[in-house]
């Protein structure tokens, strides 16, 4: 009988269906939003690359469990569905928000079921379409977070289900419905904590609905039994059996998730939930005091808040708080509903236990009254006991309904809760679109939680409206004084507006009321760990003062010695140390934070850096390696390990080079620099084509990019394509008119391919200029002179630049050239040597210098970052030189000009490259 009540209708389904789309279809247009952030946004446990084996060793937030920091809340189930959505539609908030949805219309659905193994067919509908468009659901389908409680309650009620069949014919035992029970009830438990509460249920259920006990006749059993005047019952001692198994199983689950919590309760501060550090008796009264709020929010949800901490419920301090009254009234409600429910048979009272049962087992986890919570209240926790809440509503308005004078008034009142529970659904959906209409809309009903403005704020941040955000967290300061973080984000978003006076001394508040340091107490339990960021944000402003490092040095070894795990100051401190220059010093550090969080990549990232500075780029290579294994699409790790292995020399790594960077600009597609260093990947490959398509790329996206243009430039000289080289030349010249190395390869163009001897003077004496010692550009005008065929002007500018560099052997080759020319021009009045023999000579005179600048070993010093990737880019140093253009009249063959050509612009194209990188282009 039981079994064929509780079936469900097609026509019942397919109406739950529509109503529950009718209140929840703008949910898809909500965002991440609160706790989205860091459970969906910030959760590697999400992505595909993260082992699946991770989901069963971190917590809800993808945080260790065996970390301080875990909140230990352990669902890896729950996260398990999200990395499902995650592989469908990556960030894709619509997925989400739909699968939420689905799940909760599935727990309507169930929900339906097992309210008729208690109310008749209507009063079910009533009770699952209340459910069903109840307000206070909003936070736990439209938070996808609050998916935990959807998948958590689906196991539950299906664990009570599959209890209800373990009653066979003449009262026997079927254990098969008590297996699945067990199993049914750790999988709701793997969702959401609460999910073993079931267990109580199932044992409730059995002993005053299965067996029909009421407390009379079981109170009177056990006063027989223990007089000795009658034995257990078999039927009793059935039931007996069936409840130790469902208490040792139940058992069993408990230890469980002792251990993976590893007996360590989650840290909370007072700004979590207040009451929670209180002393008596106002911990005791306040409590209490939840219980008829959270009672108050299921029958008038008009006032909803994502958020009830800090001070949001002032404590209830003394025994004459006028609010005790409301904890005795619904102590005194509570309390006779209960006698009246194991007092009496019937089913009236059957129905009523079962609804007290839902409302009150799944609540207890999150009652305070056993062990801490981080939050004082939370509308999410109370999906399963809203359960409850509705059966006891259901059955009333039947026992309404059923009389004739109220049958119409029960039938109009049933019909404007649902109707105006649906619109305040509809519209608190909205709420969640994003952040800042969830807090904003939170303000409106508390102005007393510092959290809600410090929100806004974050909100308001994260759009770069930073002069507004300010305002939101100076309120949260006023609103709570003592508020570390406040102060933090006043601190923070000073320094965003470039406000470093005003920063400091918001961080110097925040570190003022820091906890102290209590001999023999451990410090980690009586602070909030993101609170000790404020040594790492003061350390962080102030070392940008070069004078005030050591200072900075201190503020991180503070913080290390307050928490000695504390990895963030490990890393922030490295990167001082390496700007300090002292790399040994940089390496200690990080590799402590590796003791701490081997799985790290960016810590692996900044060893690398420090090999570099310690001039072992083998080693950095290795530590590149590891970092791309545990994140293969690091950006930082993929640039920098494609540039190491470029300027290795090694033509064996150029391949996976070349790879590296073709994954960084797919992953940075809007970064020039990755398609300017394929360039010259190409270039050094011989890969003309190639290197001018990536080279063009790079200027596409920035169109002032110097080394590109220059480089084009070269490639195209380098090609016989010197005429083309010349409006990328006059680019480059009008974004950089100081270019110098850009004058010389124009003026070499303009004096040898187009003849320009003019313009080709007017660059070098630019050069000359600019710097009057450039021995590079005086040599080549006194090149020019010789050209114009003005031998005593060329003699004295060789003169001169022989005294620039006097160990040049070439000038005083030269020179001697030019003396002896005057000397045969007097003798015998010849007008001039050919022109055409002067470049090439020039050329082959520097053919052994340009080998020997191709061969110079770089040096390469990469910038390092920080754990959130701030932007660095691989830095090199080599000594660079220009080629010079001497004169010479014996000319070369083809073979042999090409050749010295060739190793000009090789040369070129190696000092331009060199020159990008020590400017970080």
């Amino acid at each position: 009988l039981l079994e064929k009540m509780a079936d469900v209708s097609l026509k019942e389904a397919a109406l739950i269906v529509g109503v529950v789309a009718a209140c929840y279809w703008n949910s898809l247009f909500c965002g991440f939003v609160f706790d989205d952030v860091s459970a969906i946004l910030d959760n590697k446990d999400l992505h595909p690359s993260t082992p699946l084996k991770n989901l069963f060793q971190n917590d809800f937030w993808g945080t260790p469990m065996s970390e301080e920091r875990s909140h230990k809340s352990y669902r890896p189930l729950t996260v398990l569905t999200f990395r499902l959505n995650y592989l469908f539609s990556e960030l894709n908030a619509v997925s989400y928000h739909f699968l939420n949805l689905i799940f909760h219309v599935v727990v309507c659905v169930v929900f339906l079921k097992v309210c008729k193994l208690f109310l008749d067919n209507r009063s079910s509908v009533v009770a699952s379409l209340l459910f069903a468009v109840h307000p206070i659901h909003t936070e736990a389908v439209t938070g996808v977070v609050g998916r935990a409680e959807l998948l958590s309650s689906i196991f539950f009620l299906a664990a009570f289900l599959s209890y209800t069949k373990s009653k066979g014919p003449d009262n026997t035992i079927v254990w098969t419905p008590i297996a699945v029970t067990v199993f049914l009830v750790a999988v709701a438990t793997l969702c959401k904590e609460q999910g073993i509460t079931v267990v109580g249920i199932c044992c409730v259920y059995e002993v005053f609905i299965a067996q029909g006990y009421t407390l009379p006749v079981l109170l009177d059993t056990a006063v027989q039994i223990l007089r000795g005047k009658g034995s257990i019952p078999f039927s009793m001692l059935q039931t007996l059996l069936k409840l130790i198994v469902l208490m040792f199983s139940t058992l069993l689950l408990v230890v469980v998730r002792v251990q993976v919590i590893q007996s360590q309760l989650p840290v909370f501060t007072r700004f979590d939930n207040p009451a929670a550090v209180s002393p008596s008796p106002a911990r005791q009264l306040t409590f209490n005091y939840l219980l008829p709020v959270n009672a108050w929010l299921l029958l008038n949800p008009s006032e909803l808040c994502c958020d009830w901490t800090m001070g949001t419920i002032p404590l209830v301090e003394s025994l004459l708080d006028v609010r005790n009254v409301a904890t005795l009234t619904f102590f005194c409600f509570l309390g006779s509903l209960i006698v009246f429910s194991l007092r009496y048979p019937g089913d009236s009272s059957k129905t009523v236990l079962m609804a007290l049962c839902l409302i009150v087992l799944p609540f207890i986890p999150a009652s305070n009254l056993f062990f801490p919570v981080g939050f004082v209240v939370a509308e999410r926790v109370l999906y399963v006991p809203s359960m409850g809440f509705c059966i006891l509503v259901a059955h009333g308005w039947k026992k309404l309904s059923n009389k004739s004078v109220l049958r119409k008034i029960s039938w109009v009142c049933l019909a404007v809760v649902l109707f105006t529970h649906a619109l305040k659904t509809l519209h608190r959906n909205w709420d969640w679109e994003s952040e800042y209409t969830l807090f904003m809309s939170a303000l409106k009903v508390n102005k007393n939680n510092a959290k809600l403005w410090n929100n806004v704020g974050h909100a308001l941040e994260n759009e770069k409206n930073f002069e507004r955000a300010l305002q939101f967290f100076i309120q949260a300061t006023q609103v709570q004084p003592d508020d570390i973080g406040a102060h933090m984000n006043v601190g923070r978003t000073y320094k965003n507006l470039n406000k470093t006076k005003e920063a400091e001394e918001s961080y110097m508040i925040a570190k003022s009321l820091m906890p102290q340091i209590i001999p023999g107490k451990k410090y980690a339990a009586r602070v909030a760990p993101n609170h000790l960021n404020v040594y790492i944000n003061l350390a962080n402003l102030i070392r940008a003062n070069e004078s005030r490092l050591e200072e900075a040095d201190q503020l991180y070894r503070q913080a290390i010695s307050m928490r000695p795990d504390f990895k963030q100051a490990y890393i922030s401190r490295g990167e001082l140390l390496l700007k300090m220059n002292k790399p040994l010093k940089a390496k200690e550090a990080y590799l402590r934070a590796l003791e701490l969080d081997r799985t790290n990549a960016d810590l692996w990232y900044n060893l690398a850096i420090v090999y570099i500075e310690l001039k072992d780029p083998t080693e950095a290579l290795k530590n590149f390696n590891r970092a791309l294994e545990l994140n293969p699409a690091h950006k930082l790790a993929l640039f920098n390990s494609a540039l190491l292995m470029q300027e290795s020399g090694d033509a064996r790594l150029r391949p996976e080079a070349k790879q590296r960077l073709l994954h960084y600009v797919k992953e940075e597609p809007q970064d020039a620099n990755g398609y300017f260093n394929l360039g010259m990947l190409a270039m050094d490959d011989k890969k003309d084509m190639e290197a001018e398509a990536w080279m063009k790329k790079a200027i596409g996206l920035q169109p002032n990019f110097r080394s590109a243009l220059f480089n084009l430039a070269l490639l195209y000289s380098q090609t016989a394509k010197e005429l083309m080289a010349l409006p990328i030349l006059e680019d480059l010249l009008r974004y950089y008119p100081d270019h110098t190395k850009g004058l010389i390869l124009k003026g070499d163009i303009l004096m040898n391919q187009k003849k320009d001897i003019v313009g080709a003077k007017m660059c070098f004496e630019k050069i000359l200029k600019l710097d009057p010692n450039n021995v590079q550009g005086k040599h080549n005008l006194c090149v020019v002179y010789f050209e114009e065929r003005d031998l005593i002007k060329a003699e004295r500018c060789l003169v001169e630049t022989l005294a620039l560099a006097p160990h040049e052997e070439y000038i005083q080759r030269h020179l001697n050239i030019v003396r002896s020319k005057i000397a045969s021009l007097a003798a015998t009045e010849q007008s001039s040597l050919p022109a055409d023999g002067t470049a090439t000579a020039a050329a082959e005179e520097k053919k052994n210098s340009f080998q020997n600048l191709k061969e110079v070993k770089n040096e390469q010093k990469t910038t390092q970052t920080t754990v959130d990737n701030d932007k660095g880019h691989s830095k090199n140093k080599k000594r660079t030189e220009k080629n010079n253009m001497d004169k010479e009249t014996p000319k070369k063959s083809t073979k042999e000009i090409k050749d010295i050509e060739k190793k000009r612009v090789a040369a070129l194209k190696r000092l331009e490259e060199i020159e990008r990188i020590l400017n970080g282009e």
